[in-house]
């Protein structure tokens, strides 16, 4: 074989045998890789549908992922819930789970309970009604899941365990239902058990039983809301598993069990993705929605979280559907998961059909294909590469995509159809160009066959529907850091919700208070209500704490008014440089300046009080209003009472940076007021 003489594709007959050979292998090695890069696919209803698509959703709580959202100003407020809910806009959601609030610590923050106390019943605390209810006025046909993570104390009966007593547990939650109906005017479609958690099975069929006794017949159960465990259980207790509608799975990798399957009931992926919302998070999710129906029959996949609007450096930082964690500048960032998500919901609705024919690529990537049928047909293709595609769990095993060339052959009820709409995104990870959610021009079918090139990070709707639109709004104002002062006095007659602006509280819960029996400046307060521990979703801490603020600044002020209720026991603080929210709370540091009701003070470096670095009498009590101001700068602090020094110019070692907060001791009662914040 010499120079160019011989070609892959020309014979040349003077080649010596070997150099004949030599072709022979090239040409079958072409041949083959030409075949393999080129799959042929069967899209046919004529041998019966798969399973139906119950919608994709996103999740709001677990915990307090909503926090700051409810603090935007409009018109900001509402284009992000647009973006959100609004049918053929943006993310186009089927479903909203929300956390039943549980009065503990569950990811991010706590929730509110709408019965603190067993006596107690409030149903306008929170945030989760007003955003099911804008949700509604979007798409009214969206469905509401409601799911506990914790549970008020008297839940436990001084337990930290809400099973021992089924028939109060389930009392607690039916309650949440009526009053969604009741104050809200919010059908409740389906009901959660306890989030990652033992289930109990006594439990559950308790629960479907209060359900069915209250006419509440239509509601469904979801279970367990972790593994797939509960279903071999199932298939030995006929009772148990009509009590159950849906098996409801968090991060199951795509893949489903055995056991699930023989149960012949509904499956979902009722919490996944948990992904920092960058495009490789958008490249997550665009694998994980087609291939949990692909791999596992899960018909439908809810985001957690569905948008992330609660402090950047709380654990999960920016892991939504979207970003929306500037109220103060009205900043928001329409990520790609929300137009990954478009490529599904604004071409299906829940209620129509998978196909039987759906799979992988042959070149890597995956297909489904979807129809109402009526004659409707929409296919979504996603061609993600694997380290474009990493979810933050469980782990991906390695597998290979490359460019491909795909065609569809219709058969059954769609061979007479002609065209489809196009629908594209590239996330163009090599040129960081990325083209989301753009619609093509249509594509011609020719014999009710179709052939599409595909490479690697792409996800393609082909639809016979001609209603998808790439929303948009105008330009949000541009980002700003949390202001550098900041004062709130809670004087709030009529609160439009139960927490003052901007405060992220990690355990106990502040509420606006109205303390008729102040005559003078503190009639309207913050108050924090909780007097019992949490049945508790994670290690709360066993002091009170809200933060706020930037977890950036070193030099700060802090000046809080704040009354003690209680007389023997608790203490108040104010702090700055605190470190640690969410499931790590308990071990937060930073400067922490208490005040006690026996007249005593000290100053800690961690929110136990087990670091000391001062203590000393400080003549305060319950009963009484105090100033408390704390001053940090360098590595030097210094507490006032009253206006008048306390303590001054005490050596700080510990964190250089973090939030401010206000808490409590205990779980107390405790009035807060006039608030000032200033970092240099």
């Amino acid at each position: 074989m010499a120079g160019s003489g011989i070609s892959v594709l020309t014979w040349n007959f003077r080649a010596s045998h070997q150099d004949r050979l030599i072709v022979c292998l090239l040409f079958y090695l072409r041949l083959t890789l030409v075949h393999s890069q080129h799959g042929s696919y069967v899209l046919d209803d004529q041998k019966g549908l798969g399973r139906q698509f119950d919608g994709i959703g996103g999740l709001s709580g677990g915990g307090a992922t909503s926090r700051l959202l409810v603090n935007y100003p409009e018109p900001y407020r509402g284009q992000i819930l647009d973006y959100l809910f609004k049918p053929n806009f943006g993310a186009s959601l089927d479903i909203l789970k929300v956390e039943i609030g549980g009065d503990a610590q569950t990811t991010d923050g706590t929730e509110p309970s709408h019965k603190h106390s067993e006596e107690d019943e409030n149903y306008f605390r929170g945030y989760e009604w007003w955003l099911m209810k804008e949700a509604k006025k979007r798409n009214p046909k969206i469905k509401l899941i409601g799911l506990p993570w914790a549970f008020p104390g008297w839940v436990g009966r001084g337990k930290n365990w809400p099973y021992d007593f089924p028939d109060v547990t389930a009392y607690y939650v039916v309650s949440w239902i009526i009053g969604a109906k009741r104050y809200h005017n919010l059908d409740i479609d389906y009901i959660g058990i306890w989030n990652e958690r033992s289930f109990d099975v006594k439990y559950i069929k308790v629960l479907r039983q209060a359900l069915d006794k209250v006419g509440l017949t239509r509601v469904g159960i979801i279970a367990a809301d972790g593994d797939w465990s509960i279903s071999k259980i199932m298939l030995f207790d006929p009772y148990f598993n009509d009590a159950v509608q849906v098996i409801g799975v968090h991060y199951p990798g795509t893949y489903t069990v055995g056991d699930a399957i023989k149960t012949n009931k509904t499956l979902w992926s009722s919490e996944d993705y948990s992904t920092f919302n960058d495009n490789v998070g958008g490249g997550c999710w665009a694998r994980i929605l087609n291939q949990n129906y692909v791999n596992g029959l899960m018909t439908s996949t809810i985001s957690w979280n569905l948008v992330a609007s609660y402090y950047q450096d709380l654990p999960f930082g920016q892991d939504g559907l979207m970003t929306a964690q500037e109220p103060w500048s009205g900043n928001y960032v329409v990520e790609s998961p929300i137009w990954i998500t478009a490529h599904t919901t604004q071409f299906t609705e829940p209620g129509w059909f998978y196909l039987q024919t759906v799979g992988h690529l042959q070149s890597g990537g995956s297909y489904v294909a979807l129809t109402d049928g009526l004659g409707n047909l929409t296919v979504i293709i996603e061609t993600m590469t694997r380290n474009h595609s990493v979810c933050i769990r469980p782990p991906l095993p390695a597998y290979n995509v490359s460019a491909q060339t795909a065609t569809f052959f219709l058969k059954g009820s769609f061979t007479t159809l002609t065209e489809l709409q196009v629908w594209h995104s590239r996330f163009a990870f090599k040129t960081n160009n990325p083209v989301f959610f753009e619609k093509l021009a249509p594509i011609k079918l020719s014999g009710g066959t179709f052939t599409i090139n595909l490479q690697e990070d792409e996800v393609y709707t082909l639809t016979t529907l001609k209603t998808g639109l790439k929303g948009n709004h105008s330009k949000p104002p541009d980002s700003q850091p949390f202001p550098k002062k900041y004062m709130d006095d809670f004087n709030v007659r009529n609160p439009n919700f139960s927490e003052a602006p901007y405060f992220a509280d990690q355990t106990g819960v502040f509420e606006y208070f109205i303390n008729t029996s102040d005559p003078g400046d503190h009639v309207f307060t913050l108050r924090q209500v909780l007097i019992q521990r949490p049945v508790t979703w994670v290690a709360d801490a066993d002091q009170t704490i809200s933060v706020i603020g930037d977890y950036n600044w070193q030099n700060i002020t802090v000046s809080c008014d704040v009354y003690m209720e209680a007389i023997n026991k608790g203490g108040v603080f104010i702090a700055g440089r605190v470190t640690k929210g969410g499931g790590e709370v308990r071990n937060a540091k930073g400067v922490f300046f208490w005040v006690f009701p026996k007249g005593t003070y000290k100053v800690t470096s961690d929110i136990q009080g087990n670091i000391v670095l001062a203590v000393g009498k400080s003549g305060t009590r319950a009963g009484i209003w105090h100033t408390l101001t704390l001053q940090i700068k360098g590595y030097e602090a210094s507490g006032f009472l009253n206006g008048y020094p306390l303590w001054k110019n005490l050596l700080i070692l510990g964190p250089k940076n973090g939030w401010a907060a206000i808490g409590t001791g205990t779980f107390e009662k405790t009035q807060f007021d006039n608030f000032l914040l200033e970092a240099d």
